[in-house]
């Protein structure tokens, strides 16, 4: 288990570093927005404290644009994780896929691109249950 663990350190590390400094500046600049609004004037003049305030008035309403962010980069990492897995020689779907492509087994190819399209629509659907969790103005109907 740890030789497993130790040797899909870099791997992962390559696909947190490639879609967590997009995913931050998203978060900064929602919150900067958000900061900026009047409610967020009224609650500081209300005096509620910087804990309070981020966790009440702002995070909440910056969450709803960092979450579709988040929900494309998810869809782009299963996307690259074919060219990660074939890079680091790990066995794994992404790496099936493209020795199917070489070997042009079309049916296998035709059946990874099924589960990789039924990955993204799953993704997609979570990011809209998610969007419900954190904005109940949302309404799931």
């Amino acid at each position: 288990m740890l030789s497993r663990l130790h040797h899909t350190t870099l791997p992962a590390l390559v696909i947190a570093l490639a879609t967590a400094s997009l995913t931050i500046r998203s978060l900064r600049s929602a919150i900067l927005a958000v900061l900026g609004s009047d409610y967020v004037t009224t609650a500081r003049a209300k005096g509620a404290g910087p804990g309070r305030l981020m966790g009440v008035h702002v995070l909440p309403n910056a969450l709803i644009s960092s979450i579709s962010v988040l929900g494309a980069h998810t869809s782009w990492v299963i996307g690259g994780t074919v060219v990660i897995e074939t890079v680091f020689a790990l066995p794994g779907l992404g790496s099936l896929f493209v020795e199917s492509i070489f070997a042009r087994d079309y049916p296998l190819i035709q059946g990874l691109t099924i589960v990789f399209a039924v990955l993204v629509v799953l993704i997609n659907l979570a990011t809209d249950l998610a969007y419900a969790l954190a904005d109940p103005r949302i309404r799931l109907e």
